[in-house]
């Protein structure tokens, strides 16, 4: 009679398990049962991993709707297919694209921004990164005075790192509230404590207030830009964790970049509800800024329209990753209220587009006008300017406010790609119709708040105490 024996889940790690939801469960089954070693792996037999999963052979195509029209802009687009086509083997993928503001990201590997990468029956939170639901929403004011409007939203909105203190949070909805405690991604008392405090703010970056005039009917618009800051990035994380546990159990060829938790999964299931919740806060987080401004100036909306272009969008099966795409396709926005929004960049007019779905677009449009340069490059290719001068040139007629007060000048109009190459590759590889533009009258932006950050400052006034001495 063979020995009996009692498990731990070191025991089932030894043996070659990777840590799992069944662990427990098969543990009381083998000690409860006192199972011996000969029965324990027959038992154990159910819970084996299947075969890896191996890379695509061959790249699956994608759509070029790109053209670089002198040299930086050839090596940006030869770098951005360099990346795609790596990522194009990936072993869910089964279609994808790029768009005309497309630029590389990050590793060989990694999407572009601009990409669109279509996979079955998986989520891949890489390709959707940690700024889920980067989003724009458009209010009609009506016939108000542009300066009017941007002076309430600026004593509206908020900027920077962190959220707001309790006196000027405003109200959490209590459907969304039930929403995150019922999800086992965003439900811990910390997520919920960072969602309550950051509605109502736009974080830092290329996020924006733009006020501009509709070329067609003169109105005063508001269009904020942000994604869904800290509690986003949160989900993001523990996106990323869940899937590199599928990663090493099914895929160990896959990058970690591209990992994927399986949507026929419980975790799977879990993760697309999280990423909707997240969707309905970005969408809050918009409405109470633009509501708040509106408020301010006793007026109320004559006509409000949203989309993300930083998502996961679900048809049967497949699932289609925009990092930095626009959706076209109706069927992919389920509350659609209107066209799409597409900035450029603080001096450009916000286009307004429509538009069908092709087999080289897969229902998507540009976001923006994307970068050739990185930060940092297009800091260094302005060295020899001050900040001011490089302000003062770009935004002669503008009024552009900094929530800092301090000039990012890498997000100025020369920080991005040529806007008007992008309207016309729109139109050459059919990205959308543009049926109206937001003419520019000024925007609010972060600005450089690292700056001045409240540790820095506590920084140099140590220093100073110490120099003083």
């Amino acid at each position: 009679m063979q020995e009996q024996i009692k498990i731990n889940g070191h025991t089932l790690i030894e043996l070659g398990f990777m840590p799992d939801k069944w662990f427990q469960e098969a543990i009381d089954h083998i000690n409860s049962n006192q199972l011996n070693k000969e029965a324990m792996l027959t038992y154990l037999e159910q819970f084996e991993a299947p075969p890896m999963i191996e890379l695509h052979q061959e790249v699956v195509p994608f759509a070029i709707n790109i053209r670089g029209e002198n040299d930086l802009e050839k090596q940006n687009v030869a770098s951005v297919i360099a990346t795609m086509t790596e990522l194009m083997k990936t072993p869910t993928v089964v279609n994808g694209a790029i768009m005309p503001d497309a630029c590389p990201t990050g590793g060989i590997g990694t999407i572009p921004v601009g990409g669109i990468v279509v996979t079955k029956n998986a989520i891949h939170p890489g390709l959707h990164s940690a700024d889920i639901c980067c989003s724009l929403m458009l209010t009609d004011c009506g016939k108000v005075e542009p300066k009017e409007v941007l002076d309430a939203a600026f004593a509206s909105t908020h900027f920077g790192p962190g959220g707001r203190d309790r006196a000027s949070q405003f109200r959490f909805p209590t459907e969304l509230l039930t929403a995150f405690e019922g999800n086992s991604y965003l439900r811990d008392k910390q997520m919920i404590k960072i969602a309550r405090a950051q509605l109502g703010t736009q974080g830092d970056g290329n996020h924006f207030l733009y006020v501009g005039q509709s070329k067609k009917t003169g109105n005063t618009m508001i269009v904020t830009h942000h994604g869904s800051r800290a509690v986003g990035a949160r989900l993001y994380t523990h996106g990323m964790k869940k899937a590199e546990r599928y990663r090493r159990r099914l895929s160990k060829d896959t990058l970690k970049q591209n990992a994927w938790i399986p949507f026929d999964t419980e975790d799977g299931q879990e993760y697309w509800a999280a990423l909707q919740i997240i969707r309905n806060w970005t969408k809050q987080n918009h409405t109470v800024i633009h509501d708040a401004a509106l408020a301010k100036i006793g007026v109320t909306a004559k006509n409000r329209f949203w989309n993300e272009h930083n998502f996961v969008f679900k048809q049967g099966d497949l699932f289609y990753h925009a990092k930095g795409a626009t959706p076209l396709d109706q069927s992919f926005m389920p509350d659609i209220t209107g066209p799409r929004l597409i900035p450029l960049n603080m001096s450009e007019p916000i286009l307004i587009v429509e538009g069908e779905t092709t087999a080289t677009n897969l229902g998507f449009a540009p976001h923006g006008a994307g970068r050739n340069l990185s930060r940092t490059q297009h800091r260094k290719s302005k060295a020899d300017q001050t900040i001011e001068a490089i302000f003062e040139e770009e935004t002669q007629g503008l009024d552009v406010r900094f929530f800092s007060n301090e000039i990012d000048i890498t997000e100025l109009p020369s920080a991005y790609k040529n806007a008007k190459t992008v309207r016309n590759q729109m139109e050459e590889f059919g990205l959308g119709n543009v049926i109206d533009e937001i003419l520019p009258y000024g925007c609010i932006m972060a600005g450089n708040w690292q700056k001045n950050a409240p540790w820095k400052v506590r920084k140099r006034q140590r220093l100073a105490a110490k120099t003083n001495k």
